[in-house]
């Protein structure tokens, strides 16, 4: 695969220059600058591959953006989420909802996100002013100039959905300083200038596959894609400070109540932003040179990924590129397990420890959908008696993202592991945007202006139809739930779409970002947490995402043989995951093998019967639940939840150890980021809790 982002090196140390301290210092005329580098198309495209391989970097989308801010959700958990010692912590990654982190992660992660997209500013200024612009080359300036314009977009839309407002600048920071120093600007001010670019980008790009535009570069359907998932952030929920910005037009969420100034918001004229959205998606949905296609094999999008390999059918409409053994983390602290030792190797890969998901999250999926087995995994690969074999793996609160597989990677990657000493860069793209978003975009949009069932004309889709295009692939043509979902009303085929986003993008980092413009992070994060504590106190009926689970649909015990060709590796059809099967001793020289699953953990005894006397374990396991994501609330009240457990005295006594909420606010950024501490104190950040580097 083509690596854009590593051809040329001296385009990235010119753009940057403009951030430099000595930005000003005369140079020879025989150097490339910010002057000449734009006046012809090989200078042009070198400069923005200078763009691209910036977000790269680790503190963006080499790590950061993709894994561990992944943060909690109620399909995704944070490094050490559940860490009773880490949990509210204030210096690392592993804070209650990353509502803390660690100054140097944080100031970083800003410092190359606006680097990013300061280098392509620079690029839209360079481009509009470029005599190429002039000549026959224009068309292909064009093209780098709606690359530009994209890239430049979904960097403020980065810094946007992660810090709220923040310092504007259409134009790059300029000699005299008039323009470095400068105060926030409101989000939807922000917002109305990203739209207006990728508005304008979309009429130059060309598609992906027209000349050496794959999925390594901007193209057109990604702008679509971008265009419609700023607009829908742009309408949607997210806190606002109404002591800085008091004077907007804007409605207050109807159950979150405002704290200190601070509030969720959106603004009156959502609807407007949600009509952006549908035309965004519906224009691209349309257009009869589209190229994009989702992949008839889901396994397969991620198969080809993991190997360096493009998508066949264009299904990934934006990979950020890495370099195999130079750049990228994923499945390297993602993914499926790799132990230690394995295939010689002295050190593993993927895993749980950076971010991962939870049996909640597993059993909220239907049997036969295709996606739960590819998205979470419970095996993982180790030495098990001096063998290299797969094991279960027994953690509930850590279940491996299993869209990253380390034998689906090159065998270049794995000649590497077995010298690898430390961690290496995995070279696997991360994917920004795949088709199937399109579909599920147009649904919510369509579905919010014209209810369910209504049929777009430019498409002849109705918000359903869009939907039934992603169940389709999940569960396979003529499977009858395809169309088994809840489109009575508006209202009900929201909540489809809730979840189904949920089962759609697992691990990808969206459903956080997603909960947040919808309005419902908390309730989503609070029923997750119920749902669990449910689980392993053995108490039922559990509520997970829209249906009821019963006793026999956790097992107490989850038997399992390997296959029979392939003896290392355990046949996933054997498993019995979602039905107790009982209590019975299986036969190991028969091949049959079986470990305690969650309530036998820490609530009953190995015959099904819960004990005397409440055990430490569960009094523990039930605090861990309940800790995580507790830097959103300044309180919570648990008593009707501790009133449904077996032990639940036990466990409220347990749990009254630990500090909850921040006692600040609620609702936050991410990262709130004071009005000094990004735009007056030149070097100095500090946070609304007071934390300063």
């Amino acid at each position: 695969m083509i690596k854009h982002i590593f051809m040329v090196a001296l385009s990235a140390t010119v753009l940057c220059s403009s951030c430099m301290d000595n930005f000003l210092d005369t140079e020879s005329p025989s150097k490339s600058s910010s002057e000449n580098i734009f006046d012809t198309p090989v200078m042009t495209e070198a400069a923005l591959m200078g763009v691209y391989s910036s977000m790269t970097a680790s503190m963006m989308y080499g790590q950061k953006l993709c894994v561990n801010w992944q943060g909690v959700s109620d399909v995704e958990v944070g490094s050490n989420a559940f860490n009773l010692d880490d949990y509210n912590q204030t210096n690392g990654d592993t804070g209650g909802m990353n509502f803390y982190d660690d100054p140097y992660n944080t100031t970083t992660t800003w410092n190359d996100i606006w680097t990013f997209t300061e280098q392509a500013t620079m690029a839209v200024d360079g481009i509009r002013m470029s005599p190429a612009m002039e000549t026959e080359d224009r068309e292909t300036m064009q093209a780098y100039l709606g690359e530009a314009l994209t890239l430049r977009a979904l960097g403020y839309f980065e810094l946007v959905r992660w810090w709220g407002d923040v310092p504007f600048k259409e134009h790059a920071a300029s000699s005299d300083l008039s323009n470095i120093y400068i105060g926030k600007s409101d989000r939807d001010t922000i917002y109305s200038h990203i739209i207006a670019d990728l508005k304008e980008a979309v009429q130059y790009l060309p598609w992906q596959g027209e000349g050496t535009y794959n999925a390594e570069r901007v193209t057109r359907g990604f702008a679509y894609g971008l265009l419609a998932k700023v607009a829908l952030f742009a309408g949607g929920w997210s806190v606002r400070d109404g002591n800085t910005f008091p004077e907007q037009q804007l409605e207050h969420h109807p159950t979150i109540s405002e704290m200190n100034g601070f509030f969720v918001g959106r603004p009156k004229n959502y609807q407007d932003f949600y009509q952006i959205a549908l035309d965004a998606c519906a224009d691209l949905l349309a257009d009869a040179d589209n190229p994009h296609q989702l992949d008839p094999d889901f396994e397969e999008v991620w198969e080809k990924v993991n190997h360096l390999e493009l998508n066949p059918y264009n299904e990934n409409l934006f990979e950020v590129a890495f370099g195999e053994g130079q750049s990228g983390d994923v499945g390297a602290t993602m993914g499926y397990t790799l132990g230690n030792g394995v295939i010689n190797a002295s050190r593993g890969m993927g895993g749980a420890g950076y971010a991962s998901t939870t049996l909640y999250y597993f059993y909220s999926f239907d049997p036969e959908d295709k996606r739960r087995d590819v998205t979470c995994v419970f095996p993982s690969y180790e030495i098990v008696d001096g063998v290299a074999k797969e094991t279960i793996r027994l953690n509930p609160l850590g279940v491996s993202c299993g869209k990253w597989r380390w034998y689906w990677m090159t065998d270049d990657y794995l000649q590497r592991l077995e010298q690898a000493t430390s961690r290496i860069s995995t070279g696997i793209n991360w994917i920004l945007m795949r088709y199937s978003d399109i579909y599920l975009m147009f649904a919510e949009a369509q579905n919010e202006l014209h209810g369910p069932t209504e049929v777009e004309s430019r498409t002849g889709l109705s918000a359903a139809d869009a939907l039934e295009v992603v169940r389709t692939r999940a569960f396979g043509a003529g499977s009858s739930k395809v169309k088994d979902y809840d489109r009575s009303s508006k209202e009900a085929f929201f909540n489809t779409i809730v979840n189904e986003r949920a089962w759609e993008f697992g691990c990808e980092c969206i459903r956080k970002q997603d909960l947040i413009r919808w309005g419902l992070i908390v309730d989503k994060v609070e029923a997750m947490k119920e749902a669990l504590c449910l689980m392993y106190d053995y108490t039922f009926p559990i509520k997970v995402f829209d249906k009821e689970l019963d006793r026999n649909d956790i097992p107490t015990r989850v038997y399992y043989k390997y296959e029979v060709d392939r003896p290392d590796y355990i046949d996933l059809s054997s498993l019995n995951l979602n039905q107790d099967m009982g209590i019975y001793e299986p036969n190991e020289n028969k091949g049959e093998y079986y470990v305690n699953w969650v309530p036998m953990q820490v609530a009953i005894d190995q015959n099904g019967r819960r004990p005397d006397e409440v055990n430490d374990r569960y009094a523990e396991t039930i605090c861990r639940i309940l800790v995580i994501g507790t830097g959103l609330n300044a309180s919570y009240d648990y008593s009707e939840l501790f009133g449904k457990l077996y032990w639940g005295s036990a466990a409220q006594a347990e749990f009254a150890k630990y500090p909850v909420g921040n006692n600040t606010c609620n609702y936050r950024h991410v990262f709130a980021i004071d009005y000094e501490s990004v735009f007056e104190s030149q070097g100095w950040l500090s946070n609304s809790y007071g934390f300063r580097n």
